[in-house]
């Protein structure tokens, strides 16, 4: 009989060491380390745990479990969030022992009280679809920032993000988040983590692969305004932002100012999610597409009567995906 265990010592090693490489491309080495980074953040240590499915001294599959809160309707809703899905054969077995360690963790979490579940994809679909679940849609967006003819940069004040504008940070998302159907409760905790996580991957890749750029606008000594980055090559992904005036417009100057850095360079290909109804004046839309089914959904409570959520409905950010 397969078993669910949770995945440490010579477990975790294990899986490290025979799993299909994931996150961005890690080699093994540096895959155990940023395993092992992430999982000492302040959030993680409470709210993060990786499980595997055993038969015999076998893993047949591994998945991060996550404690998450969240907002559905008005509603504040404990959520078994599920990652990573991995298991040791890429083929029909393999999913279906995917499959069946995701249905054991949400059935324990239902019984533990949680109102809902979130699995997190992977983009190249290999990831389980199990029963139950529906898409959250989300949409992928190219974007254009508007740039002064001389390519200088705007009167902003912008220096690097640091521990003590999360509070900050966390307060704006609070803010812009009370008109959505759903998402996810952001502490300061989980920014500072979702941050670490971008930054280990960056950091343990390939040598200049990736860069986090993490920037505040400030007034006086209080973040007014941010953005977090992915860059590679020439393209920048927004991970998240957030800005205490509505019309988003520091986040454009952010923007604005991060391209001005470089007047000789060619112009960087911009891309992320944004909240429905949130884009800088400085910033138009190039194209839209629907992104990959990333993320789905599943009740487990009676108190959850509708996760069939349209991409309007959900505030969610690329950082976070887990």
């Amino acid at each position: 009989m397969a078993r669910v265990v949770p995945a440490e010592g010579a477990i975790l090693q294990r899986i490290v060491a025979t799993t299909p490489l994931v996150n961005g491309g890690l080699s093994r080495p540096a895959l155990a380390r940023h395993e092992a980074a992430q999982a000492k953040t302040a959030w993680a240590l409470g709210h993060q745990r990786r499980f595997a499915l055993m038969q015999g001294g076998d893993v047949l599959a591994s998945a991060k479990r996550y404690e998450l809160t969240g907002r559905l309707d008005g509603e504040l809703v404990t959520i078994c969030g599920i990652a990573e899905v991995l298991a040791t054969q890429p083929d029909d077995d393999g999913r279906r022992d995917g499959e069946a360690l995701v249905a054991e963790l949400v059935q324990e979490a239902a019984r533990n009280g949680a109102a809902l579940a979130l699995l997190f994809r992977t983009a190249d679909g290999w990831a389980p679809w199990p029963d139950g679940f529906v898409v959250v849609p989300t949409t992928d967006l190219e974007l254009t920032v508007t740039e002064s003819a001389r390519r200088g940069a705007p009167m902003v004040l912008v220096r690097g993000g640091e521990d003590r504008d999360l509070d900050a940070i966390a307060a704006m998302g609070h803010t812009r988040g009370d008109r959505f159907r759903f998402r996810i409760e952001r502490s300061a905790d989980f920014v500072k983590h979702a941050i670490t996580r971008k930054r280990l991957l960056a950091g343990l890749g390939a040598a200049g692969a990736r860069q986090i750029e993490f920037v505040i606008a400030e007034e006086g000594i209080t973040a007014a305004a941010y953005i977090v980055i992915s860059v590679a090559g020439g393209t920048w992904t927004i991970e998240e932002c957030g800005d205490r005036d509505a019309t988003g417009a520091r986040v454009g100057a952010l923007l604005q100012a991060l391209i001005a850095r470089e007047p000789s360079s060619s112009r960087p290909v911009i891309r992320g999610w944004l909240p429905p109804g949130f884009l800088p004046p400085q910033v138009t839309i190039a194209s839209s597409s629907p992104a990959p089914p990333v993320l789905l959904a599943r009740a487990l409570s009676p108190r959850v009567q509708d996760v069939h959520l349209a991409a309007q409905d959900v505030m969610y950010w690329r950082s976070d995906l887990f």
